[in-house]
């Protein structure tokens, strides 16, 4: 998709600044809010609606800001006129960026003349978006900073010298346009390429696909999107990707599932692993996070928006009689859950307790058969067993025979060892390999976002969890064993770890002498049919693109390489087998396309694919050798998921199934 050539000469068009001084001249203004704000490094402001027409002053650091989607370069000293409604984004690299807002209200006096109406109507000066350079910037950032001082002390007279200063800082800024003209006056390459990401962030964009919508090769487009930027086309798709899921997961109760989809990746797993990767935190841990800091907060959001619009609510302004009341939200740095908020069940459980330790105590004073009673059940009550277990958190003490077990992510484990715990996350209870064996465990939520209340309502004495973020509130409320994901690196070493955690060493190495028993039947079938310079590649849809994994992601990797211990393609194993998972485009999935592929897909079908211009290129789709299975059975690689798949895909590559 290319920008519209009658868009281009719109945004070439120069304004002409004698008919729009003629316009502040006719106009009755008044400032409404003055704002001082400084973003520290990788902080932004996203899609942030102005309440009013305003000037943006940056006095320091660099960032790129857009107003409605239009893209302005800025360093210190520019200015920047936007509308009421338009959207504003601040995108900032390395530096803090420092810039003040002036919020205005003006108007054109009734009666006026039909040609003063007419010039506004044709100019709409208070609504049209501009940019100047200033020369003599540091007139205006004195006037700028009196004014900004003046308006915190929110006094009458006070108000009266903003208003007359504001008439001073719009009289320097029309002079200094009238000399040196608005900017830019033609949209660069890279200035472009931005206004189409920010447009179409949810689809599938790759350079040369960006490059061909723009009308340049994509080594040109690189080079100069680069040197306007300082990012890459695909880091900077990525970012804006990222900003606005975060701000999806502060301000939505949206699924983390549909968030990434609405930002253009279809499997929550790649997303939740880029925007750890971008976010420093998981999507999860990034909405927990904000939701505890809006709790500990909320007693000074009111005061805080007056000095801020990254954090907060814009205030009313009060007394004027104005509607722009929108709001704008951003972000800080503050522990997460500086306390548990308990349930009712577990306070309730608390003051039962409480009650009758207070009984007891009573009671003490009132003869010698209670306290005989008392010591008599203490002398009868077996002390309760524990033993210490080591883990990457030091040795942790747990129940010798944990009876309420919480576990995440390796669910699939206790299963095979037939220990049901009391909850797990909510993507665990749709496992379709051991669905039967779930009867009356409690969903605890998504997994990158676990109710805690929940976990506390279930009062574990054991916690198992991949979870490394989750690690701290987790060991607050049980005995908690982290072993981060990657950490065990096959069923072998899960089942062992496990069993001699749960006290099941035993069950553990007669499940696993089953396993290797069947694995290797099916893998000698395989190894009979299949040649063993064959390859073989596990995919998964995701629109425009694909996803390739390795052997450790799911969606059939383990059953394939570590089970049936096939190749894929030489040219991109040791890449897969490093990342894991590759995100590619049609250009370059042949590159990736084995003799056999494995492919997730909710929708598409093998004639689907024949039907492709890209994919019925691939010799796997020409000659029918494409598994096609859905999310719900492909995802899941817990030890039985790993079992049942190595067996249904040996089943498939034999021509059993």
């Amino acid at each position: 998709m290319s920008i519209r050539k009658a868009s281009i000469e719109e945004l070439e068009r120069k304004m002409d600044w004698n008919d729009h001084v003629k316009c502040w001249n006719y106009a009755s203004s008044k400032v409404l809010d003055i704002r001082h704000h400084r973003l520290k490094p990788g902080e932004n402001v996203n899609a942030y609606l102005l309440p009013a027409s305003g000037f943006l002053y940056t006095v320091k650091g660099q960032a790129q800001v857009l107003l409605d989607r239009k893209p302005y370069a800025t360093d210190q000293f520019r200015l920047l006129h936007g509308g009421k409604g338009m959207c504003l984004d601040i995108l900032i690299a390395e530096e803090e960026f420092e810039y003040y807002l002036i919020f205005y209200k003006a108007t054109i006096p009734v009666p006026c003349s039909q040609a003063i109406l007419t010039l506004l109507e044709n100019q709409k000066p208070f609504a049209r978006s501009y940019g100047v350079a200033p020369q003599n910037s540091i007139v205006l950032f004195k006037n700028l900073r009196v004014m900004e001082e003046e308006w915190r002390v929110s006094k009458s007279l006070e108000r009266l010298h903003v208003n007359a200063l504001f008439q001073r800082f719009v009289y320097e800024v029309m002079r200094q346009l009238q000399l040196y003209g608005d900017f830019p006056v033609k949209i660069a390459l890279g200035e472009q390429a931005q206004r189409y990401i920010h447009d179409h962030y949810s689809e599938q964009i790759t350079l040369e696909q960006l490059a061909q919508s723009l009308n340049y090769s994509a080594k040109n487009l690189s080079k100069v999107f680069k040197q306007e930027t300082g990012y890459s086309v695909i880091d900077y798709v990525i970012q804006v990707r990222i900003n606005h899921a975060r701000e999806l997961l502060w301000q939505t109760d949206a699924t983390i599932q549909e968030i990434a989809e609405s930002v253009g990746y279809f499997d929550r797993l790649y997303f939740t692993r880029i925007f750890k990767k971008h976010a420093g935190i998981s999507p999860g841990h990034f909405r927990r996070h904000k939701q505890g800091e809006e709790r500990n907060e909320a007693d000074r959001l009111y005061r805080w928006s007056r000095s801020s619009i990254v954090r907060g609510k814009l205030r009313k302004y009060n007394g004027d009689g104005y509607d722009n009341h929108y709001q704008l939200r951003g972000e800080k740095n503050l522990t997460m859950y500086k306390g548990l908020k308990l349930s009712m069940a577990a306070t309730l459980l608390l003051c039962f307790a409480l009650m009758m330790s207070a009984c007891s105590t009573g009671n003490l004073g009132t003869g010698t058969s209670n306290v005989a009673a008392q010591a008599t059940a203490s002398a009868t009550e077996a002390p309760a067993q524990t033993r210490m277990v080591a883990t990457i958190k030091g040795d942790i003490e747990i129940p010798d025979q944990p009876q309420r077990i919480v576990v995440d992510l390796y669910l699939g484990s206790f299963i095979a060892l037939e220990v049901t715990p009391v909850g797990t996350p909510e993507l665990n209870l749709k496992n379709p390999y051991f669905t039967e064996a779930l009867a009356g465990v409690e969903n605890i939520g998504e997994y990158e976002s676990v109710s805690l209340e929940k976990v506390i309502d279930l009062q574990p004495d054991l916690i198992v969890t991949g979870n490394e973020e989750a690690y701290a509130e987790f060991s607050k409320i049980a005995p908690t064993i982290l072993v981060p994901y990657g950490e065990l690196k096959n069923a072998h070493e899960e089942l062992a770890f496990f069993g001699k955690v749960l006290g099941k060493e035993t069950e553990a190495e007669a499940w696993l002498a089953d396993y290797d028993r069947r694995i290797a039947s099916a893998k000698q079938k395989v190894e009979s049919v299949i040649p063993s310079e064959a390859t073989v590649s596990v995919m998964q849809d995701w629109g425009k693109n694909t996803g390739v994994f390795g052997d450790n992601f799911g969606r059939g990797g383990q059953a394939v390489y570590q089970a049936l211990g096939l190749k894929p393609p030489a040219k991109v194993a040791e890449q897969l087998m490093k990342e894991q998972i590759v995100e590619v485009s049609g250009e370059v999935l042949s590159d990736f396309a084995g003799d056999y592929i494995v492919l997730t897909t909710d929708t598409l079908t093998l004639a689907d694919l024949k039907a492709d211009p890209i994919w019925k290129l691939l010799d796997a789709v020409k000659n029918d050798r494409v598994y096609i299975w859905t999310h719900d059975r492909s995802w899941y690689f817990d030890p039985i998921a790993t079992l049942s798949q190595t067996e249904e895909l040996a089943a498939w590559l034999t021509g059993e199934k």
